[in-house]
This record gives C-alpha cells, sequence and structure tokens, in this order.
C-alpha cells in the first residue's frame, strides 16, 4: 500500500483528459474560480452590510456619603 508514483498520476491524468476533453476542464476551472471569487466578495459584503454596534454608555458615578468603600472613577469611551 504505497503511494502514487509519477506514473500512477500520469495515467489518471491522461484518462481524465481522453474522457471530458481539454475545453471541457478548462471550462471546469474557469467556473470553479468565479464560484470562490464569488463566495470571498458575498463574505467581504455581508460583513460590510452590518450596521456599527452602538457606542457603549458612560457610566456615571454618583457619589454616596453613607457609603465609605465608593471609589469616584471617570469612565472614559473608546475612540
Amino acid at each position: 500500500m504505497g503511494g502514487f508514483s509519477i506514473w500512477h498520476w500520469m495515467i489518471v491524468l491522461l484518462v481524465v483528459v481522453l474522457i471530458f476533453g481539454t475545453k471541457k476542464l478548462k471550462n471546469i476551472g474557469t467556473d470553479l474560480g468565479e464560484a470562490v471569487k464569488g463566495f470571498k466578495d458575498g463574505v467581504k459584503g455581508a460583513n460590510a452590510d452590518e450596521t456599527p454596534a452602538a457606542p457603549p454608555q458612560q457610566v456615571t458615578a454618583q457619589r454616596s456619603a453613607t457609603d465609605s468603600n465608593t471609589v469616584d472613577v471617570e469612565a472614559k469611551t473608546k475612540s
């Protein structure tokens, strides 16, 4: 059960060319390439169509005179 040698692959290639012909194989390759290109464009387009998320809401600190463990901080949003 060894691997295929170059001669095995040459015979398989010859049989495929004889069955389908070079023009048909060229058309299959072109159609496959266009399908992959269309898929990539579709994936890029789906990501571009999404609306950007709303910016995070800013949390403001309320001072509580009764709670001595409260730390006063200033929240900033990312730009």
